[in-house]
């Protein structure tokens, strides 16, 4: 069964679903569903707009701590799919809109930024990007991204900070561009995506492609010893120790239900 859902809606736009309890959690199979939708939206010109949501209580909460551990080879791979699923959705050549219905933790909200508009509703979900404080290392193509859509100052609070925020603080720091009550949420977001289905494609995707073109070209351009430099962070005892504990919480806990800083 597979990780990302796909439903057709009238006027072009194309739902895609992230389902894979209880998080959302990114792995490789998260990662090549998702790839895989994008490139089948992408293809099909009945698409012309990509709605990107979530079933539960989470829209993603980020790498899934609980997999087990991975050799050099399979994590080589793993930077690699993630870099390849990102840029797709990143540059892909049709309006793309986050739906953020729960806690977009780490790379879950990587994911969200990827998208051209982010909405999310009104709720006691967490947002941030915590990865420094549990000993995980940004792949070129999430710190590019960060880059592109988050002012400086607001990128530094996130990443430097690792701290995760209430939603109510995602306009402030500008990683939302709205947020909805949950008995209006699903009505807006379809709402601003069939204006989006309206626009000319050929305009749209001229327009796009030239805002997202350096991002892009920065993280194609990564090479085979910086991203190991970067693999390797996650190797340091200091990273290792801060995931270990981080996985000792989360068991505490019975399961990601509860995000922590």
């Amino acid at each position: 069964m597979g990780t990302v859902r796909r439903e057709s809606r009238p006027g072009g736009i194309c739902l895609l679903t992230l389902d894979k309890p209880p998080a959302n959690a990114i792995d490789e199979r998260l990662l090549a569903d998702l790839d895989d939708a994008l490139d089948r939206a992408g293809r099909d010109d009945a698409v012309r707009v990509v709605v990107l949501g979530s079933a539960g209580t989470f829209f993603c909460g980020g790498f899934d701590f609980a997999a087990p551990r991975r050799d050099a080879a399979a994590a080589a791979a793993l930077y690699r799919r993630y870099r390849d699923a990102h840029v797709r959705l990143l540059a892909l050549p049709k309006p793309t809109v986050a739906m953020v219905n729960g806690h977009a933790i780490a790379g879950g909200l990587v994911l969200a930024l990827a998208c051209d508009f982010r909405l999310g509703v009104e709720g006691e979900h967490r947002i941030g990007l915590n990865e420094l404080a549990v000993g995980a290392a940004f792949p070129r193509a999430a710190f590019e991204i960060v880059r592109l859509r988050l002012s400086h100052a607001s990128a530094s609070d996130l990443i430097l900070g690792a701290a995760l925020y209430p939603a109510s603080h995602a306009l402030r720091l500008g990683v939302l561009d709205e947020i909805c009550p949950a008995t209006t949420f699903a009505e807006t977001v379809f709402a601003r995506a069939a204006r989006l289905a309206a626009c000319p494609r050929e305009a749209y995707a001229h327009a796009k492609a030239a805002l997202v073109a350096e991002a892009v070209a920065r993280i194609t351009a990564e090479t085979e010893d910086e991203a190991l430099q970067t693999m390797a962070v996650w190797l340091a005892p200091e990273s290792r120790k801060a995931r270990a504990q981080q996985r000792e919480k989360l068991s505490r806990r019975g399961g990601p239900s509860t995000p922590t800083s």
